[in-house]
């Protein structure tokens, strides 16, 4: 299969700052859609992945799964998309497309395995995918994205992580007016979480260990903010809530966060990866009919979707945009919760 070399940022050890190296692209075959990339937001798992801190990094790697940009070139049997359109690709580009999962658009979890944008395999030229910090892209038809014309394409990028991360169980467990949904943790994939079902029409919540964060919370669309360490307002929601949506990436106490939820109510988390500490207490699971389940990213039409939805209610992610250049300091800087 022909290559072309293009520009990309990534980093060839764990211990080793990001810089700027040649990578192979193919040249699109009949089904493919090239991509000039606008923008490609920066995901804490692209920092997890470049320093291998999930263990299973190929190097060299370019990380990179929230891509914006321009079609430049479509093979011949593409039919969805023209050179010149606007698209944009998220965190996956391949799927086995025959398990029970890809058959009810599941690819996410696909039972073969899905292949990632990047540290996936690559099915076309061997080796693993490269991500979206470079030049451009090229992904089969299938797993292209349209982006609405009337959103900021830079403010859109993280959309295609921490608004899909979290717009899947909004839909998975119905979420829709009257609702009480509540949000744990104020960062990308919780401010996507309270925008996404502020728009679906629910009385929102954020909880937080952060009084700080309030006036941010209520401005994104948060009906309500409970500071989680004060006992009183903790026990002012007890038994109240529908969903809660818990983003926060590091090893913390749900317990206390299981007895808000209602009758039936579900805790998801989406943004831990790992064992919970202390035990999960299951007295009120089991005296409530309450759930503790996960959840991650979506499939391609739920991603459609929700870019379709967001294009509807003009909503996108708060975005800082730097040059590609600055991105070991804006690691160092995720690192320090340096980011608004």
């Amino acid at each position: 299969m022909s290559t072309k070399t293009v520009k990309a940022f990534g980093t060839d050890a764990a211990n080793a700052d990001l810089k700027q190296m040649s990578i192979e692209r193919r040249e699109p075959t009949a089904r493919d859609v090239e991509i000039e990339i606008l923008y490609c937001g920066v995901c804490h798992s692209d920092l997890h992945t470049a320093r291998n801190d999930w263990g299973g990094t190929i190097y060299p790697s370019v990380p990179g799964h929230e891509i914006v940009g321009r079609v430049t070139n479509v093979g011949s049997e593409v039919s969805k998309f023209k050179v010149g359109d606007m698209a944009a690709i998220g965190c996956l580009v391949d799927s086995c497309r025959t398990c029970d999962s890809c058959k009810k658009d599941l690819e996410q979890y696909c039972l073969n395995g899905m292949v990632g944008t990047y540290n996936g395999k690559d099915k076309h030229l061997g080796g693993h995918t490269f991500g979206g910090y470079s030049q451009k892209v090229v992904v089969v038809e299938d797993f292209v994205l349209r982006v609405p014309e009337n959103l900021d394409l830079s403010a859109v990028a993280p959309l295609l992580c921490a608004g899909i991360t979290t717009w899947s169980p909004l839909r998975h467990w119905n979420v829709g007016v009257g609702t009480k949904v509540a949000v744990v943790g104020l960062g990308g994939l919780g401010h996507m979480a309270i925008k996404l079902a502020k728009g679906l029409g629910a009385d929102v919540t954020l909880f937080s260990r952060t009084p700080s964060k309030a006036k941010d919370a209520v401005a994104l669309g948060a009906n309500t903010v409970i500071i989680s360490t004060d006992e009183n307002q903790m026990q002012s929601v007890k038994g109240k809530f529908d969903l809660i949506i818990d983003t926060v990436p590091y090893v913390h106490d749900i317990n206390p966060y299981v007895t808000t939820l209602n009758i039936n109510g579900t805790l998801v988390l989406v943004g831990y990866l790992g064992g919970l500490e202390p035990i999960l207490n299951t007295v009120p699971m089991i005296l409530g009919r309450k759930s503790v389940a996960g959840s991650v990213i979506g499939g391609i039409a739920e991603t459609q979707e929700m870019l379709d939805f967001c294009g509807q209610n003009n909503i996108v992610s708060e975005i800082e945009i730097i040059k590609m250049q600055d991105i070991n300091a804006a690691y160092e800087r995720l690192l320090k919760s340096d980011v608004k």
